[in-house]
């Protein structure tokens, strides 16, 4: 079994991944110590500052061929994704694509981060000068990833870092470090220099660390405790956090209620329900819930489920027995609580059976916090605006999804909604690469999508003449 290095490394300690459906070990990656993070830092600010004048083709030429060595290597890297975490190989392979295309948008992006030309002279008796505004690279952009999305989330901290000519220090979810060393070794054949994109491994003390370093910006995904943490050891280093969310879908009585049910399936059961935008609360309007949840039972009933290198598996494991344990914990509580389980509720080691529940609580242990799993909660509703306000007086505000094609109504949800993101006729965990994607409240702080996150991860400077 090879041993990855993704940077110079003193220490000893491994960390040793494992299937989480029949725990086989898969890799291990070398465990960093808070030294090897300062080091990874230092070589990335030198090699920062000979990358920061490169031109906008060249950064777009780097980004295309890293895309590329990707292509080249996709069903190894769909395979060691899908090893290490428990997606299906087809949920694998289709991250794997998207990975693709972040990094050519990110590459397409940074030929057009433009400035722009203001007259200072605008009042009178302002100066005749005029001001000239460009946008520079912020220096070294720490990136920390969670185990979901192991190279896609990645692709969106360093496609848009590398376009706006920055350097990359990421640390990966140690759950799931497969992944991100692979596209290390795939950026170093595609000849980018050795420093400008490095990678550290281990757990919250290594996140720790990198945060604590001499990053210009933090770029984080994962848990909104795990997120003040990092932000409070930063200090005022500049923050891009996306922290969850406890989405809803929303389907009303004028709604394609088969769509909205394969939706609802889709968005809730891709890689076992641990998506920060998945379908967590789906609320029915009392005059299809009966009709809908019929249609809905029948399709959860279809879902293949198990064994996730299978092509005909639809649904795989959840990260490992912990999560799978918690995932049980809340539905059981659910239940005892006075909702009805209508179908799953079980689960054998990480593989926790597609999960229904009515008359869930708002209270509910599986919708009072964000939960990490197959379980889809119903909630039932007859005005729009009291459901809007349920949602809006929750902590999180990352996404919604919306199924009616009744105008005022989307007006209303869109308008009123207090998420980073309202979908119409889609489920909230729809995403585009080249979209703003993020949330407020405990969601998170700024936004990812390669556009906007050029920009964010800029520096705008002022030249008056």
């Amino acid at each position: 079994m090879p041993r990855i290095q993704t940077a110079a490394v003193s220490s000893v300690q491994t960390v040793i991944v494992h299937n989480p459906f029949d725990g086989a070990v898969v890799g291990e990656v070398a465990e960093s110590t808070a030294a090897d993070v300062a080091d990874a830092v230092l070589r990335a600010k030198a090699a920062q500052w000979e990358f920061r004048r490169s031109t906008p083709a060249v950064r777009r030429a780097m980004l295309n061929a890293l895309a590329d060595a990707i292509a080249g290597d996709a069903e190894t890297m769909a395979r060691i994704i899908s090893r290490e975490m428990g997606k299906t190989i087809r949920e694998a392979r289709n991250e794997v694509r998207r990975a693709q295309n972040t990094l050519r948008l990110s590459g397409d992006a940074g030929t057009f981060l433009d400035g722009e030309a203001l007259h200072c002279a605008i009042v009178e008796g302002g100066a005749d000068r005029l001001a000239t505004i460009t946008y520079e690279p912020v220096g070294v952009v720490g990136a920390v990833t969670p185990f979901n999305y192991p190279l896609n989330l990645l692709c969106h901290k360093l496609g848009p870092a590398i376009a706006a000519g920055n350097a990359v220090v990421a640390k990966p979810s140690p759950k799931a470090p497969l992944a991100a060393a692979r596209l290390r070794e795939l950026a170093l054949k595609a000849g980018w220099p050795p420093a400008l994109f490095q990678i550290v491994h281990g757990g919250a003390d290594v996140a720790l660390s990198l945060a604590r370093s001499p990053i210009d910006l933090l770029s984080f995904t994962g848990g909104p405790a795990a997120g003040l943490a990092l932000k409070n050891a930063g200090g005022l280093v500049r923050c891009l956090m996306e922290l969850g969310g406890n989405d809803p879908l929303f389907v009303l009585p004028d709604a394609d209620l088969d769509r909205a049910v394969a939706t609802a399936i889709g968005h809730r059961f891709e890689i076992a329900g641990q998506s920060c935008a998945a379908v967590k609360k789906l609320y029915l309007h009392r005059d299809i819930e009966r009709v809908f949840t019929e249609k809905l039972l029948a399709a959860v009933d279809a879902v293949e489920f198990g064994d996730p290198s299978s092509d005909d598996t639809d649904m795989g494991t959840v990260i490992d027995e912990a999560a799978a344990r918690v995932v049980e914990e809340r539905v059981r509580a659910t239940v005892g609580g006075g909702a009805r389980l209508l179908h799953g509720g079980t689960r054998n080691g990480t593989v926790f059976a597609p999960t229904v529940i009515s008359g869930v609580c708002l209270d509910a242990p599986v919708i009072a916090e964000e939960t990490f799993g197959p379980v889809i909660a119903i909630r039932t509703f007859a005005d729009a605006g009291e459901a809007i306000a349920e949602v809006n007086a929750g902590s999180y505000g990352l996404q919604a999804g919306v199924f009616t094609n009744d105008h005022a109504l989307i007006r209303m949800f869109s308008r009123d909604l207090v998420v980073g993101g309202v979908m119409i006729n889609e489920g909230p965990d729809f995403r585009a690469e080249h979209v703003p994607f993020g949330g407020v409240k405990r969601s998170g702080l700024g936004r990812e999508g390669v556009r906007i996150a050029l920009r964010e991860m800029s520096e705008p400077k002022v030249v008056i003449d």
